[in-house]
């Protein structure tokens, strides 16, 4: 009885590493995708039983020379690190450019905006003409594309014209479909926004 027993967990085990359930010395956050009430807004509940489990947001050991408060971006695992410290990090799941629209380097977050107004750049419009009637700015909302928070990166030029922002669309999530910007699902963009610093680094590899 006890070797079935122990069988039994070890399938268990064996079952929920290969699912990607599981990160060694990993901590989990699924159930902190319920509903919220943020500034007025209701933000629905996101079915996170739909979402990849390695793209729920998780604590994880991470090891990284950079100091905390710093963010590493990894545009091909779809993967941001919020730098905590002693070899550890949270780890969101994200969105990133599509083909033509990736980038790599570093920058700094030097605004940041609650429910922020979303205008779309000339070239965007150019590309979408539907756009143009947003061309003044999209006012915020629970469709606007930048969703509950949205941080601007900068770097020795000026405004980049990235964001790392929520979205509504949290089934693009581990995808590569937006113009350059890092997307991350509402509840983890707020999340990580209250962890961020204006000023702190963003490193996009």
């Amino acid at each position: 009885m006890r070797m079935k027993s122990f069988a039994i967990v070890a399938a268990l085990a064996l079952s929920t590493a290969i699912s990607g359930c599981s990160t060694i010395g990993s901590r989990l956050f699924t159930n902190n995708y319920g509903a919220v009430t943020d500034a007025g807004y209701q933000l629905p509940r996101i079915p996170i039983e739909k979402v990849p489990a390695k793209y729920h947001r998780q604590e994880v050991n991470y090891d990284t020379k950079e100091k905390p408060g710093t963010i590493i971006v990894d545009t091909q695992n779809k993967f941001l690190y919020f730098v905590e410290g002693d070899g550890r990090a949270i780890r969101y799941g994200i969105g990133v450019g599509r083909e033509g629209f990736e980038w790599h380097g570093t920058a700094r977050i030097a605004i940041k905006r609650e429910w922020p107004t979303w205008t779309p750049p000339s070239q965007m419009i150019k590309r979408q003409p539907e756009l143009a009637k947003f061309a003044g700015g999209m006012e915020p909302g629970l469709k606007n594309p930048l969703g509950a928070r949205a941080m601007y990166l900068f770097n020795k030029g000026g405004d980049m014209g990235y964001r790392l922002h929520g979205s509504p669309e949290w089934n693009s999530i581990g995808k590569a479909m937006s113009s350059g910007c890092i997307r991350l699902m509402n509840q983890d963009i707020i999340n990580l926004y209250d962890r961020t610093s204006v000023g702190a680094k963003v490193i996009v590899l």
